[in-house]
Formats: C-alpha cells, sequence, structure tokens
C-alpha cells in the first residue's frame, strides 16, 4: 500500500505542477480502481464457472467506466475544438 500511496502522491504533484484540475487526476484513478475491481470480480466468476455473471460484471464496469469518463472526454473535446481555427 505504500507504494500505490507514493505513486498516487506523485501523480497528483504532477498535475498541481501541470496545473491540470485534480478532479480530473481523481476520476481517472476511480477509473483504474474500478477497472481492477471488476476484473477481479470476472476472474473469480469465472473460475466458479459462472461465464454468464463473469460477462454481465464486465458489462457493467464498462458501463461505469464509460460513464465516468465523460466528463474527461467533455473537456478534451472542448479542448480540442478550441485549438482548431475557425
Amino acid at each position: 500500500m505504500d507504494k500505490i500511496y507514493e505513486i498516487i502522491h506523485m501523480l497528483e504533484r504532477l498535475a498541481i505542477n501541470a496545473k491540470v484540475n485534480l478532479v480530473y487526476v481523481e476520476t481517472i484513478l476511480k477509473i483504474i480502481g474500478i477497472a481492477y475491481i471488476a476484473e477481479f470480480a470476472v476472474q473469480i466468476t469465472k473460475d466458479a464457472g459462472q461465464g454468464a455473471v463473469a460477462s454481465k460484471i464486465e458489462l457493467a464496469g464498462k458501463v461505469i467506466i464509460l460513464a465516468m469518463a465523460i466528463p474527461i472526454l467533455t473537456v478534451l473535446i472542448e479542448t480540442i475544438i478550441k485549438l482548431i481555427p475557425n
């Protein structure tokens, strides 16, 4: 856990130095956490012989990740649109 804390702290420092809103960094870290938890749950259910349940967990994880990523994608698209000359 100490190493994970160091990595998260380093990412926060980088975001602050780059003047990136910490909300986006926190959201990305949450998305990574959801991906790991969903993958762990999928593997456990597959090992238990419940392939159908595993596929549902995988789909749910992807939907949650997509929903959480929408604000970041919106900002990214807005930034790209601002860079395109009229």
